[in-house]
């Protein structure tokens, strides 16, 4: 097998795992969930987002958020900017990266984020240009790179159209969004087939949601293409209120108990990532779905 010595995980469960939870947690449990993170040798974190509190009632304490985090020098603390006004917020945060979002579907994208595809890209382009000029990073989602849950299944052709129109406004960091969760290895391989040439995949982020139990196939599979980085999200946090059906994304603790079983390196803690998923877990209204994290609290007496 064709694998990778090391691989990067960014975390996205205070993110894209709260904002699709039926309860909005505290901040100071986000604080403590965050922190603990902060403690396991991730590298970069997707805090929140500053989006219209009407519409993500779960993250509209974002600047209390980034305000109250025990910030580590070696962590890069991101969150989702959708337009202007969110990117001025984040700004005020203090945040040290911004990710931008669009989509392959036009349904998903007007039913995200409220504009076509082409609505979406324009909307980035100051964004992009600003966030140059202060130095703050810059990651680009796009969504539904396999299947929509309104469309159906997404020809790759259009995520290559995409991703060109982002590499062609400066986003070079792509995080490639299987939002529903119906990949299995083949639908990678037929990606990256189509990206050949523009997004190699050691260049790209793959995003990988786990409804249907495939996610991690799709992440070894992916690695032996050459895929390095992966979004991930504490114990399998997540789910897209806009995907009906859709589970949560891969749980972090799940990739680095295989990265490690296979000798990858993640610079992770595995035993710190289950303690931060402890934190988060008390607080929400259902036990959460990662498999190494439930078989870690089957093992613990105390938990």
């Amino acid at each position: 097998m064709n694998l990778p010595s090391s691989i990067e995980i960014t975390e996205l469960g205070p993110r894209d795992g709260l904002q699709n939870q039926k309860s909005v947690i505290t901040t100071d449990t986000k604080v403590a969930f965050i922190n603990a993170l902060s403690k396991t040798g991730l590298r970069r974190i997707e805090v929140s987002s500053f989006v219209n509190p009407k519409w993500v009632p779960q993250l509209a304490d974002a600047e209390d958020v980034f305000l109250n985090l025990c910030r580590s020098e070696n962590v890069n603390y991101t969150a989702l900017v959708p337009n202007e006004h969110g990117w001025n917020r984040a700004m005020e945060a203090g945040v040290d990266e911004i990710a931008l979002m669009t989509a392959v579907s036009e349904t998903f994208c007007k039913r995200n984020i409220n504009t076509t595809i082409a609505g979406s890209i324009d909307r980035m382009k100051p964004l992009v240009d600003s966030a140059k000029a202060n130095g703050v990073g810059i990651r680009g989602y796009v969504s539904c790179v396999v299947a929509c849950p309104y469309e159906g299944e997404i020809d790759a052709k259009h995520v290559r159209r995409v991703v060109e129109q982002l590499l062609d406004i400066g986003v070079e960091d792509i995080s490639l969004g299987e939002t529903i969760g119906v990949a299995v290895p083949t639908d990678i391989d037929r990606l990256y087939e189509a990206l050949d040439g523009i997004l190699s995949p050691e260049q790209s982020i793959l995003h990988l949601h786990d409804t249907h139990g495939t996610a991690l196939a799709c992440a070894s599979f992916a690695m032996q293409l050459g895929v390095r980085r992966f979004d991930a999200s504490s114990g399998g946090l997540g789910g897209c209120p806009y995907a009906p059906g859709a589970a949560g994304n891969l749980a972090t603790e799940d990739l680095v108990y295989f990265a490690n079983r296979m000798g990858i390196e993640t610079g992770l803690d595995l035993d710190q990532l289950i303690s931060a998923v402890r934190i988060i877990e008390a607080s929400l209204d259902s036990p959460l779905r990662g498999r190494v994290y439930r078989a870690s609290s089957c093992q613990d007496p105390s938990s």
